[in-house]
Formats: C-alpha cells, structure tokens, sequence
C-alpha cells in the first residue's frame, strides 16, 4: 500500500505475536507436558484489528511500537502481508516485542503475556500530519497502554477537531481497577467497544442495558460485544441488540478484535448502526472458526 495516499482508519495501540499451544493438558509443577499442534500468528488486540480491517477492505494505517528482533519483524511482515500502511510503527533498538502465550484445551484457554513493546505507545507517536490522512481514529487495548493513558483524551480530542471519528476497545483491565483516565477519553469517542464483562466492571451494573446506557452518558454510540448472545448497541437514536451468528468455535482469540474490523469497515463508510453491528458479529464469527485472530481473514 503506499504510504502517502489517503487512509480510512488509523489503528494505534499494542502488536506483539501470540504463540498458541493446542491440546495442551494443565500443568503441573515440575512436569513436561506435550502439545497437540503450535500456531505462530499475529497477535495484539489492536494489530489483529488492523489486519482484519485491511483484508475486509479498508485502507488502514497503524501505529504501534515493535523491538527490533524476530517477533518484531515477524509481526511488521504480517500487517504488510495484509496491506496495512506501516508509516506509524516505531521500532525500538535493544527491546523486545511483546508475546503472548495461549495454552488451550478444548473451548477453555490460560495465557501468559510477556509485554515488552506493547506499553511503550505515546500519544506523541500519532502527529498530526499522519490524522490528516485518515478519516477515523481507533485505538486497542486501552489499558495495556500505559503510556498513552495521560495523552489519550487530547489525541482523541485532537483527532475530532481535524474531523475524524474516533473509537476505543478497552480490553481487560490487568490492574482491576477499572479507571487509567478512561471516562475522560470516553468523553471524545464515537464509538466504545467493550465487551460485556468489561463493560459490568466500569460500571457495576449487572444488566447489559443499565451499562450501556450509564456508559452512553460519556461515548456517543456503545456497542456492548456479547459472544455467542451476539452485541447490544446503544446510541441517542435508540438501543437494539444483534444475534449471533451459529457456527463451529475452534478458538475465541482476536473474536472482539474482529468484530471492531468488521463493524468499522462500514461505519467508515457511512453504513447504519445496524448494518455496522451485524457486520461486527459476522467477523467475529469468522475469527473464531480458525486458530488465532487473523488466520480466517487471510483468506479473504
């Protein structure tokens, strides 16, 4: 893709590689266990959603930090390979890239994250001239980017002045605590993605509805993922959910990451919220038909 036409999305946020191990049985201290089969793929809630937004069809750019070793340039090959605009990687000299390690057996999953490059984004690493080009703004895994949290809102409410929408995937909160300044940023983004357990912990209401209507007081559109029960979107026209669509689970890794490529490819373009939505459900249904986030998308 070349790097100084006009894109649709700026993906920002974490990359890094997941190894996944299948048919793993649990481990026991001091014990050797073997594995059924091994999947290198791309990794990274963020970097999964660019390459699967790529491949629907949109031109994006990413922005993310990357050591300057194997994993990093195994996980700058693959975001190339989908035809995603490198322009905003950063690679740093003498750190490590991120991995993330999946031990599955059967529908249940343990991973083990080693962050290297994953926290090291800045709001500083997306300028100005880089938004100029694009028409959205989302970011991933909002609170693995420690980093970002202080410059966040003022990227967000930046790239709003300039004219782009903005969205947000949160992620788990490794902390728990369930704050990093998000509700600020939540006051300059179009679109929240969180998934239902997310969602529960900001704001402690059990009721899907109750959370994102609470959560709607501060992004304009929220878009409750709910797995297998399908989403729940939330916006100041009205609130509707979208079922699932049925097909054979092999794995859930990036299944969310997808529903956000999925639901932005049309929203990009002007589509209604509910085209968006069902859109997001018929990636994330695609993603969890392969093993890893992306291996469904590279078929396309």
């Amino acid at each position: 893709m070349r790097t100084d036409g006009k894109l649709e999305v700026i993906v920002a946020g974490d990359v890094n590689a997941d190894l996944i191990l299948a048919g793993v049985p649990w481990l026991e201290p001091g014990k050797e266990k073997l594995a059924r089969d091994m999947t290198l793929i791309l990794g990274g809630s963020s970097s999964i959603t660019a390459f699967n937004l790529a491949r629907l069809g949109a031109r994006v750019g990413f922005v993310g930090v990357i050591g300057d070793d194997f994993l990093g340039r195994f996980c700058e090959e693959r975001l190339r390979w989908a035809g995603v605009d490198l322009g905003g990687l950063r690679r740093l000299k003498g750190r490590k890239t991120g991995l993330t390690v999946w031990m599955a057996r059967g529908a249940r999953r343990a991973g083990v994250t080693y962050p290297g490059t994953v926290q090291m984004l800045r709001a500083a690493d997306v300028p100005v001239a880089y938004l100029r080009r694009a028409r959205h703004l989302h970011v991933g895994a909002y609170f693995l980017q420690v980093q970002l949290h202080r410059g966040a809102p003022a990227l967000f409410e930046r790239a709003q002045r300039l004219g782009l929408t903005t969205s947000l995937d949160c992620n788990w909160d490794p902390s728990e605590k369930w704050d990093s300044g998000i509700r600020k940023l939540l006051r300059f983004t179009d679109v929240f993605f969180p998934n239902e357990d997310e969602a529960r912990h900001l704001t402690a209401q059990r009721d899907v509805r109750r959370a994102a209507e609470e959560l709607g007081r501060l992004a304009r559109i929220v878009v409750i993922k709910r797995g297998p029960k399908g989403a729940f979107v939330w916006s100041p026209e009205g609130s509707f959910e979208v079922p699932a669509v049925r097909v054979r689970a092999v794995d859930s890794t990036g299944a969310g990451d997808s529903f956000n490529a999925g639901f932005l490819s049309r929203f990009v373009r002007g589509a209604p919220l509910g085209e968006c939505a069902r859109a997001g459900v018929e990636a994330g249904a695609r993603a969890v038909t392969r093993i890893g986030g992306t291996a469904a998308f590279e078929e396309l």
